[in-house]
């Protein structure tokens, strides 16, 4: 179905664009700041299946709505912008310890993915992506255009997953400092509620 190089160029051009911090990233670490390196591969997770749904949306032509209809996009960027900013709020609200060893509740593994795919799939700008960049390298001509799609969603997202457990590994060591400063310990929902909301206020205002 694909040629040995149009694949290596694929990968390649992903790697790349890991390599550019972006939201993901940005959610990724302070998922494990907070909740520690499951939470954060967990995220990674959760970050790399919504990819996998915005892969099969673009496969079927869904995403076309979001290029077509100004409506469809900006209902969805609001949902998405709504969303990150209200677990922005409630990491903000939060009370802090009085003492050293209380902080800010972690967030469970499973909480942090189903949160993640939420975040991901409810980001316009993500199905746009996947929409402009994928049929750049799918060729009718090479077969079934739906397989070769999630053959290339099933790439990016295995990357995705493995660059992104990578961060949460090599974070953990500024993790286990962060929660050794009780100084920092009493502002980290005010840092944390800070950083998603500012997420949410950057796809809020992000164009198509």
């Amino acid at each position: 179905m694909f040629e040995l190089a149009p694949i290596l160029t694929y990968i390649a051009v992903v790697i790349g664009l890991f390599l550019i911090p972006g939201p993901a990233v940005l959610l990724v670490i302070t998922r494990t700041l907070q909740g520690g390196r499951k939470a954060g591969i967990a995220t990674g997770l959760g970050i790399a299946t919504g990819d996998l749904i915005h892969t099969l949306c673009a496969a079927l032509g869904l995403s076309a709505i979001l290029m077509t209809s100004a409506t469809a996009f900006n209902v969805i960027k609001t949902v998405g912008a709504c969303y990150l900013i209200y677990l922005g709020v409630r990491a903000f609200l939060a009370r802090p310890g009085a003492t050293s060893q209380k902080h800010l509740p972690s967030v469970t593994s499973g909480q942090a993915f189903l949160q993640a795919v939420g975040a991901e799939v409810l980001n316009p700008k993500t199905a746009l992506f996947f929409l402009a960049f994928l049929p750049q390298f799918v060729h009718p001509e090479s077969g079934s255009s739906l397989t070769q799609f999630a053959v290339l969603g099933l790439i990016f997202s295995a990357l995705s997953a493995v660059y992104t457990s990578l961060i949460s590994i090599a974070i953990r060591p500024l993790s286990q400092c962060f929660a050794s400063l009780s100084k920092l310990r009493r502002w980290e929902g005010k840092i944390i509620g800070t950083l998603f909301m500012g997420l949410g206020l950057k796809i809020a205002f992000q164009q198509r």
